[in-house]
């Protein structure tokens, strides 16, 4: 392996890492946002509001995207194996 092969399996691991986590942080932001907007307009200064409502967003987005997540890293998965096979 040479060090444009390393550098070609590290660039899309973090390709696939991107696209795979990128759903579930976009929306604890989204949902982060919004509740702490909502904590700003009512004055309520409770640290711990924001969790439930972003562990069970997340939790959704997580679940409806779960095929998609799967069949990226299980593409990866393929790609790496080929890989494997030529060295």
């Amino acid at each position: 392996m040479t060090g444009a092969d390393a550098l070609d399996i590290a660039r899309d691991s973090i390709w696939v890492l991107l696209i795979v986590a990128a759903p579930a942080m976009l929306t604890a932001l989204a949902v982060g946002t919004i509740i702490g907007i909502l904590q700003a307009l009512t004055q309520i200064q409770e640290a711990t509001i924001v969790f439930v409502p972003k562990i069970v967003a997340v939790f959704l987005v997580v679940l409806l995207l779960l095929p998609f997540m799967a069949q990226q890293l299980g593409g990866y998965m393929n790609d790496m194996f080929a890989r494997i096979g030529t060295y």
